[in-house]
């Protein structure tokens, strides 16, 4: 175990070594080489990685040091290995989801936010593990601070490749809470785009399923994520990600509110400290942070949300269960109980039912426009409390409900459709907390200036 503290650990970063390759005292290659080094000496506990390319790494890292020796870089994160959720295809890599009924499946074909980022010169490292299908079920990753805890899911390899300082980024996805989750488990910045922010590719079967960037540093997570929409744009009939081609400055926000959620219940005393201290410090700073029982807007939208969890959970599962059915059809032993037991509950769902959880979605959705004019955004825990211990399942008791911790911070901006930045400020018991920033949609800039201004400005809290 690595204990960890989130004002003295330093996660890998790639845009403060852009300069270096520009005036030659550093190159892609040798930043590329010394991932690999640190790949070769974490990996056999952390166990991000279900394939690495080193071959096609090398290659493009050297393509990448000829332009910046040639002063013409494609952009300002060519050169960036990054890791690939295998949940997202590739052309020189297998695509298997983590599913054994997918093993060997090999599409040779980039997602749309991969082809973005070759386009862009970064240099594509190899896949990072998911849960099965990016669902509950783990795969092998362990937690980088603790190998007995979670990295969190679905995006477990990608968050845990980053935690433990192999790549300054990877890309992950979420429909409840994989992004925001696991950057909180591993001290991660990421971002969760508003809906539709960053084009999907073939990954279209979910109403709330996004692309997102995990990293070492906020610039590097607001670079990967608007150099791929500035190539691929949106999802089909979306806007995409608005915002400037450098990270958006520092920005204090006037006023906070607190979302405390159905997750409230569930942290324990010190994650609620750890937190506190951190309202306290925008406070010190003259942020006006307003609670549920400080206005009624507020207070409306906490009631609004209440059961959102649930919620997000009974449209994914029926806008699901058409493929999973299928797939479980024709390869019954190539899937596991937990997800034949989400199709299980998803199958007894009616039309109405989807109709009335879309209608029940909605109005959460106006409850939180409404509060527009009044906050500049929410704040809360990216996570209730660090990753919990994952050891596996026992044989002979009953499966454990939530292996990959619990998603209950997550489903509210999933559900809203809202950009979110998990930032990690806080740890509690030596692990890694993250504080979340969830503003309007389309809001993506101004919610990552935020948050790197709460990075810059408020002392980070260990309890």
């Amino acid at each position: 175990m690595t204990a960890y503290s989130p004002g003295e650990f330093r996660a890998l970063s790639f845009h403060d070594a852009t300069p270096r390759f520009a005036d030659g005292t550093d190159t892609p290659r040798a930043y590329l080489e010394r991932c690999l080094e640190t790949i070769a000496l974490r990996e056999p506990v952390v166990r991000a990685w279900v394939t690495i390319n080193q071959a096609g790494a090398r290659e493009a890292a050297d393509a990448s040091t000829a332009r910046w020796k040639a002063g013409q870089p494609l952009s300002l994160i060519d050169g960036m290995p990054i890791g690939i959720k295998d949940l997202l295809e590739t052309r020189d890599m297998p695509t298997q989801m983590g599913c054994e009924a997918w093993r060997g499946n090999f599409p040779k074909r980039d997602n749309a936010g991969v082809w973005a980022l070759r386009q862009a010169g970064a240099v594509v490292l190899g896949k990072t593990v998911t849960t099965e299908l990016g669902g509950a079920h783990p795969g092998p990753t362990t937690n980088p601070f603790d190998q007995g805890r979670t990295p969190g899911g679905s995006s477990s390899g990608s968050a845990a490749a980053v935690g433990a300082r192999m790549v300054p980024a990877a890309i992950g996805t979420q429909v409840g809470g994989s992004i925001i989750r696991p950057a909180s488990y591993c001290g991660n910045f990421a971002l969760k785009p508003t809906q539709g922010g960053i084009n999907r590719g073939e990954r279209q079967a979910t109403s709330m399923s996004t692309h997102g960037p995990h990293a070492g540093s906020i610039e590097d997570m607001w670079l990967v994520a608007i150099e791929i929409a500035r190539r691929a744009g949106g999802d089909p009939g979306r806007l995409g990600l608005f915002g400037p081609a450098t990270p958006p400055p520092a920005r204090r926000p006037m006023t906070l509110a607190v979302m405390e959620a159905e997750g409230w219940r569930r942290l324990d005393d010190a994650s609620r400290a750890a937190f506190e201290a951190i309202v306290d410090g925008l406070r010190a700073e003259g942020v006006t942070v307003l609670r549920r029982a400080d206005h009624p807007m507020v207070e409306a939208f906490e009631q609004s949300i209440e059961g959102v969890q649930a919620l997000t959970g009974t449209i994914t599962g029926w806008e699901n269960h058409w493929g999973f059915r299928n797939m479980v059809a024709n390869n019954p032993d190539g899937v596991s109980a937990r997800t034949k037991a989400v199709l299980s509950g998803a199958e007894k769902m009616t039309a109405e039912d989807y109709r009335a959880a879309i209608l029940r979605r909605e109005q959460m959705r106006r409850a939180h426009e409404a509060l527009a004019p009044l906050v500049d955004a929410f704040i809360a825990p990216a996570s209730p409390g660090p990753a919990p211990r994952w050891t596996g399942d026992i044989a002979g008791q009953p499966q454990v409900k939530r292996p990959t911790g619990d998603a209950v911070y997550n489903t509210p901006s999933s559900a809203l459709g809202t950009p979110v930045v998990t930032v990690p400020m806080t740890s509690v018991c030596g692990m890694p907390m993250g504080v979340q920033v969830m503003g309007q949609p389309h809001a993506d800039a101004e919610v990552t200036a935020i948050a790197r201004w709460m990075f810059e400005t408020i002392p980070a809290v260990a309890a």
